[in-house]
């Protein structure tokens, strides 16, 4: 199927787009088996939303908004580069009974708050950008231990290849040797001893789940340099599991959730679906992401839960949340530059709220 193809078959019925599996090469979609726990032990999670879509609108008009399309939870942005001006950071932070007062609208409409996001580079070699960001890092932490939020989400950040850098560098293969040095370099002096330190300063405010999204141009980008991050630093580092960075590097989605959950390393999950195009990928390979809706040669985009991947891909995903005793929401998160944000957050929410009804109701997939 080539691009064209499939963007004018994208379906617009939420039912519809449940039901459907766009027609995705067999690397995709195939060896992810539900394995879920017998149905009386199956915990039903929350499906919410990641606001910055609704950032246009006021608190109230979005929480109503919310109300009317049945979100169960919310992950609200509170700094860095995905902060929203629904949460005045700083403000709240100076002022907690307005701090409580904002979280009460929101357990008013029975709609908690299960996670703040800063999602910054507090790693940045550019000393001011650094401390700005490194600053709402903080004060989110601070947020979240005033009003019991039990989780953090952001990124761990990517210094530059060396102390005179001025941008920062992604280093993912240690060769030539300069490479390799600058690999070394970077996670010595700068990525342990921040994340020593912001560690601390969580369990200072009694934060313990800093959920860090394995995104590219970061250096924790998959589940073996989350790992080696937690293991530096402590449990406080877990994982943001959006599986739509996880899908184009080649992760089979239900094996990274099973192994991240028997190291008790999920603390959050970001619902986000990846769309390939197979000539594109043959032709250039995964590290190829479209720039834009119209860059014909791209290899693959986001796109929201449902358009790259069919829905027995994300029952299966949601069944081994379910198996491996995830405490957290499911949170959807619209990047799709096809879809307006409200409209790709429903279409998502369609899919994932049936296939965990089907799950709940017992009708398990046999498996891939």
């Amino acid at each position: 199927m080539n691009r064209r193809e499939f963007v004018g078959g994208a379906l617009t019925s939420g039912a519809a787009i449940a039901a459907a599996s766009p027609a995705m090469g067999a690397a995709q979609t195939s060896g992810a088996g539900s394995g879920a726990a017998p149905r009386g032990q199956l915990k039903k999670l929350p499906i919410g939303v990641f606001n910055p879509p609704f950032r246009a609108l006021s608190l109230d008009a979005m929480l109503d908004k919310f109300a009317s399309l049945g979100i169960e939870a919310v992950e609200m942005g509170a700094g860095g580069y995905s902060a929203t001006p629904q949460c005045p950071l700083a403000e709240l932070v100076a002022d907690p009974a307005k701090a409580r007062a904002w979280k009460k609208k929101f357990d008013d409409r029975n709609i908690p708050i299960m996670a703040l996001s800063c999602h910054a580079n507090a790693l940045h070699p550019d000393p001011a950008k650094a401390a700005a960001f490194a600053q709402q890092v903080r004060q989110t932490l601070q947020l979240a231990g005033m009003l019991e939020i039990p989780t953090v989400v952001g990124f761990s950040g990517c210094p530059g290849g060396s102390p005179a850098d001025a941008t920062p560098t992604w280093v993912i293969y240690d060769w030539p040797p300069d490479y390799g040095q600058a690999l070394a370099w970077q996670w010595k002096e700068r990525v342990i001893p921040y994340w020593l330190e912001t560690v601390k300063f969580a369990r200072q405010q009694g934060v313990r789940r800093i959920a860090l999204e394995m995104h590219p141009n970061f250096v924790v980008y998959n589940p073996r340099t989350l790992l080696r991050l937690r293991e530096a630093v402590g449990e406080e580092i877990g994982a943001n599991c959006d599986l739509s960075h996880l899908f184009w590097q080649q992760c089979d989605a239900v094996e990274v959730i099973r192994y991240l959950g028997r190291q008790g390393a999920l603390y959050h999950a970001h619902m986000k679906d990846t769309a390939f195009f197979p000539l594109n990928v043959e032709r250039f390979g995964v590290l190829n992401f479209a720039s834009s809706p119209a860059d014909k040669d791209g290899s693959e985009m986001f796109r929201a839960v449902g358009y790259g991947h069919g829905a027995t891909v994300w029952k299966d995903v949601i069944a081994a949340y379910m198996e491996v005793g995830y405490n957290g929401m499911l949170s959807i998160e619209n990047e799709d530059s096809l879809l307006s944000g409200e409209t790709g957050v429903e279409r998502s929410l369609a899919v994932l709220k049936n296939v965990r009804g089907e799950l709940l109701a017992g009708e398990f997939n046999p498996g891939s």
